[in-house]
């Protein structure tokens, strides 16, 4: 109860003289190990002897390690009553190490993590750093274009995490993570969660003119009927999109993992001024700006003439003789950053950096973007980067231990948004 694995104890004369108290024994003590790690026992599988304070400090690492000591060593806490006299004794087979280390496992066996083929160098990272191996799923095309998707290990009763970034192709990326959700729902999966670092359609989350569809919507939908129970999604595009789903939704942001980067270069807090690339980003602009030494504030005004095209007209704000640093949540074509860059140049600006958490790099973003405009252009792995795009100012940033905690958490029911606190 509370973390605590209970026992019934009962004399030994009873249980020897009474081969079916024996067989209740083992059927009640077995039964509460198995109940322990119910969602209201504080996961007794891996910290039953850990208090609970204790157990929101653990790191991954130490959780291993903790839970390996507890394997070897409860049965060292645990004693036989005689007579109400506590003796050291010899377990029943039920207890023996081999039944008990799997009673002390078992929670942990039930979290498991399976990568579709949008970005498994991005779900590799994540198992590594919770100390799990990647789950055995295979996934293949038929001529036709079709997608198969077998889980090659049973989920039966566990927590299913599917690391599946719905970038380009996104339909295809997309089938293929609705086929697996539908894969894990019919092998009894006891909660699915799509692990989404970088949400498609993200874009489409509202109408601007008539008869317009909302494909943020839409896709919503999709996961949910095709059985997902929760969604963990980085840096959506408009904060809206959440209440698209039916489900809960845990909403990571990748400006930890790139503010940590900045604060490791030499340039003086003083000289830094943090640019939003449109008037829509200003909210992401002045968060970022708040823990990068409130550092100040400049916004790039522009029209928009038609999709993935950019009319930069005025700058508001002071950037001359400063390091400007421009913030936005993905970079498709780069030609709303480039042509603020171009801008903030001709307004005096020392340096720019163009920092983003989604690299969907769309012709012709990479000819813009290494054309000399930027001093580096920081951005993260939650899309996969094919050689062919990698140019001399690119810095790639790994979100991997961001989204490996967050799952962490997320599975011991612990709190999401203390991480970025």
């Amino acid at each position: 109860n509370g973390g605590r694995l209970i026992f019934q104890f009962y004399p030994l004369q009873v249980l020897q003289s009474s081969p079916t108290s024996l067989q209740i024994f083992q059927q009640q003590t077995m039964a509460s190990i198995l109940h322990s790690s119910s969602p209201t026992s504080s996961t007794f599988s891996r910290f039953s002897l850990i208090s609970s304070t204790q157990l929101h400090n653990k790191l991954p690492h130490r959780r291993l390690r903790a839970w390996n000591t507890i394997s070897s060593n409860l049965a060292e806490q645990l004693k036989f009553v005689q007579n109400g006299i506590g003796i050291e004794q010899d377990f029943p087979s039920f207890l023996t190490s081999e039944h008990l280390e799997q009673a002390v496992n078992g929670n942990d066996n039930r979290l498991r993590i399976f990568s579709g083929t949008a970005n498994p160098p991005l779900a590799q990272e994540i198992a590594s750093y919770m100390g799990l191996e990647l789950g055995k799923i295979k996934i293949k095309r038929f001529a036709d274009g079709e997608i198969y998707v077998q889980l090659q290990e049973s989920v039966r009763g566990c927590d299913v995490y599917l690391v599946q970034p719905t970038c380009p192709p996104a339909n295809e990326n997309l089938m293929e993570l609705l086929i697996m959700i539908d894969a894990c729902r019919r092998a009894s999966a006891k909660n699915i969660t799509a692990v989404i670092p970088y949400f498609g359609y993200a874009r489409a989350d509202r109408k601007t003119q008539g008869r317009e569809s909302i494909a943020a919507k839409l896709v919503a939908n999709l996961i949910t009927e095709a059985g997902a129970n929760r969604v963990l999604a980085c840096d959506l595009h408009s904060g809206q999109s959440m209440g698209y789903f039916d489900i809960p939704v845990d909403h990571v942001y990748g400006q930890p993992v790139i503010l940590d980067y900045l604060a490791s270069k030499s340039t003086c807090a003083n000289d830094l001024v943090v640019v939003s690339p449109d008037v829509g980003g200003v909210a992401r602009a002045r968060a970022f700006a708040k823990k990068l030494s409130d550092a100040p504030l400049a916004i790039v005004d522009k029209r928009r003439h038609g999709h993935n095209v950019a009319e930069v007209l005025n700058l508001i704000g002071d950037v001359k003789g400063k390091v400007a640093v421009m913030v936005d949540d993905m970079i498709d074509t780069a030609g709303t950053i480039s042509k603020g860059a171009s801008l903030l140049h001709q307004e005096g600006a020392r340096e720019v950096y163009a920092c983003s958490t989604h690299a969907v790099f769309s012709p012709p973003a990479i000819e813009r973007l290494s054309s000399g405009l930027f001093q580096e252009v920081i951005i993260t792995n939650t899309i996969p980067i094919s050689e062919k795009n990698y140019f001399p100012q690119l810095t790639v940033l790994s979100v991997a231990n961001l989204l490996g905690e967050t799952i962490w958490r997320v599975h011991d029911d612990c709190s999401v948004s203390s991480i970025f606190q």
